[in-house]
């Protein structure tokens, strides 16, 4: 029954490896595509944050299309959004072409950042939700791990080699699409649109047929006498404040810089006299200390929670800036010292922000609010990335480095007093249990 379940989380985690890959690919192509297309700093920019202006279009998307046609058939869509991107932004001679190819990608990409997460929580067993629903993030960092790795394999393979690189996400979103044939639907889901009698099959499945029952019962209270839900209903006094916490944490995990370094890794590398082989193969470093230490996150979130896990995490990524931010004001910028303060910033995202973002996003809102609270928090999300995905390249070149970083810092400091005041800890209880604890 365990395996089933992890079977189940590991099919739908393709849609966070997507997401991985499809993010990160970008950085090991910046150093060509940016002479290729003839791009300033600030066209740079905004090329690479194309992407995420399709995360906030697929975000909206999800929401309602998850709501109507399920989870694991807008996550096939998203399979064949995935494939579309990686071929057309592969074969494009011009800049729109390119820029059409990669929104579309970042459709994809906002449709599995919401959906994959949430389908994973809405068939997880509470006891180890927070572990599944951290495989999604495990996905993510895989994704962008094998996006550095390919990336430093396929820079050697002549002019079009930032073409292969973007070419090869198309393998694994073909796997995502025929995989999502053999998964069930979420049990939640199924029992919105009154199918109760086969989300007890899932239940049985993923549960046992013990608390089955019992499952069933609790999510068909929550669920009972209630019109089809509105985004105006998330404002209601006892929803909002769990809205807020969910914008807040999203925005957070983007504007303390993680994607500054995941998109910008081998120019801030180039910028200290690294080669492009030597900054590519310094992103594989990034890659692995982020894999290694989101699989610590995963055997820590549901023993000591999420909060514990984001205070720590905060306060560490916050000196590993800081230390970045001296290390620029002293000018002894060397390869080396640069590498290890942000493999420490990474590995303490990784351990913290980086999963307990998306497991806290699906606990926190009621069954029938969860797609659309959601949406609002992820769309958050991804408009944070964005401005700071165009903003870095701009911000590192008229602010310096040293400024740049310590503005990132005071953020992690910012974002540690938040957590401390506002957000709940949600480990070890159902979606049910917490629902009537946060609304009644």
């Amino acid at each position: 029954m365990k395996l089933y379940v992890l079977l189940i989380s590991v099919v739908a985690s393709l849609g966070g490896l997507l997401f991985g890959f499809d993010t990160a690919v970008i950085s090991g192509t910046i150093n060509f595509i940016q002479p290729y297309f003839g791009l300033s700093e600030a066209g740079l920019g905004w090329t690479v944050s194309s992407l995420l202006f399709g995360c906030t279009v697929g975000v909206f998307l999800a929401g309602k299309a998850g709501d109507h046609y399920g989870r694991k058939k807008v996550l096939m869509a998203a399979a064949l959004f995935f494939i579309i991107s990686a071929v057309g932004s592969a074969s494009a001679h011009s800049l729109s072409f390119f820029v059409i190819s990669r929104v579309l990608g970042g459709i994809a990409v906002g449709v599995a950042s919401i959906l994959s997460p949430m389908y994973i929580a809405e068939l997880a067993p509470a006891k180890s939700r927070g572990t599944l629903v951290s495989l999604n993030q495990l996905a993510i960092v895989i994704g962008i791990q094998v996006a550095f790795f390919s990336n430093y394999l396929l820079v050697n393979t002549g002019d079009n080699n930032w073409r292969w690189m973007l070419l090869v996400m198309a393998a694994p979103a073909i796997l995502l699409f025929f995989s999502m044939f053999l998964v069930p639907e979420s049990p939640r889901w199924l029992v919105a649109w009154g199918r109760n009698d086969d989300a007890l099959k899932v239940l049985i499945k993923t549960s046992g047929k013990e608390s089955a029952s019992f499952e069933l019962k609790e999510i068909e209270e929550t669920l009972k006498n209630q019109e089809v839900s509105t985004f105006r209903e998330l404002l209601a006094p006892k929803v909002k404040p769990l809205l807020f916490i969910g914008i807040i944490l999203a925005v957070f995990q983007q504007i303390t810089g993680i994607n500054t370094i995941m998109y910008y890794a081998p120019k801030i590398f180039a910028d200290v006299g690294q080669s492009n082989d030597s900054a590519l193969l310094q992103t594989i470093l990034i890659g692995s200390t982020n894999l290694v230490f989101t699989l610590v996150a995963m055997v820590l979130i549901d023993r000591f929670g999420r909060k514990l896990l984001i205070i720590i995490g905060s306060t560490g990524m916050m000196l590993m800036l800081t230390g970045l931010s001296i290390l620029y004001f002293s000018s002894q910028t060397s390869g080396v010292l640069v590498l290890v303060f942000i493999l420490g910033y990474i590995a303490f995202f990784a351990a913290s922000l980086g999963p307990a973002l998306w497991v806290v996003a699906t606990e926190l809102f009621p069954n029938r609010l969860r797609s659309k609270g959601m949406s609002i928090a992820i769309v958050a999300l991804w408009i944070a990335c964005s401005i700071v995905s165009i903003s870095f390249p701009v911000m590192l070149e008229r602010l310096s480095g040293g400024i740049t970083f310590l503005i990132f810092a005071l953020i992690c400091l910012a974002n540690l007093l938040y957590v401390l005041k506002y957000v709940p800890e949600t480990k070890g209880k159902t979606l049910e249990e917490l629902e009537k604890e946060f609304v009644g």
